[in-house]
């Protein structure tokens, strides 16, 4: 997947690079997403490429299982890069990177579903596709932990949009119901209800 190239560093920015960037940060020590996004701020191209790495296999697990569909979810995840680049420049960190990166992920699937009036249904092999992107099983279990994922892919077809997303927010992408609140605009309890609901759903969907 291309990403289209980035922008020139913005004026106002050329006497703080130096101050941001990654050369500063210990040697010994992973930079932080908030450390690695105010360096691109300030100019540093590996700052980009090393968030970029750190969150495109997540984002795009997130949109393909949102949206079924891999075309349209390359689409959008070129889509929410771009706007990540757009908004580099004045970008604060008021919020934990990646719940900022899934928040404006979130705002663009409301975008879409509005323009689209509904959910598209889900091409004749989207549960293989999607099954696939995280596919470590051996070969003596993959056939029965396929259909395991296959089962479980079926049952959150089922699930309404908000509670879909809740539950890949937090089981996919490992989030916290604060931080999940925080992408949605919805309290913590409302989280949790989506949740309870959404999990229900799988176990009755699973045993049936």
């Amino acid at each position: 997947m291309l990403l289209a190239p980035l922008h020139p560093p913005l004026p106002g920015y050329a006497d703080a690079a130096a101050a941001l960037t990654l050369c500063a940060v210990d040697a010994l020590a992973l930079p932080t997403d908030e450390t690695l996004m105010l360096a691109w701020a300030g100019g540093d191209l590996h700052a980009f490429e090393t968030l970029y790495g750190r969150h495109r296999n997540r984002l795009y697990s997130f949109l393909l299982r949102q949206l079924r569909d891999p075309a349209l979810a390359d689409e959008m995840f070129q889509d929410v890069w771009q706007r990540v680049i757009a908004a580099r420049a004045g970008w604060q960190p008021e919020a934990a990177f990646t719940t900022w990166l899934f928040r404006i992920a979130h705002n663009r699937l409301n975008d879409h579903w509005r323009a689209a009036r509904h959910r598209p249904a889900a091409p004749g092999d989207a549960d293989e596709r999607v099954a696939a992107i995280r596919d470590n099983a051996t070969p003596e279990t993959e056939l029965s932990a396929f259909e395991q994922r296959r089962r479980l892919q079926r049952a959150m077809e089922q699930l309404p949009p908000e509670q879909r997303e809740v539950l890949n927010l937090r089981l996919e992408q490992e989030l916290s119901l604060e931080e999940i609140g925080e992408i949605t605009g919805v309290g913590r309890e409302t989280v949790k209800s989506r949740l309870r609901y959404a999990m229900d759903k799988l176990r009755a969907g699973l045993t049936e």
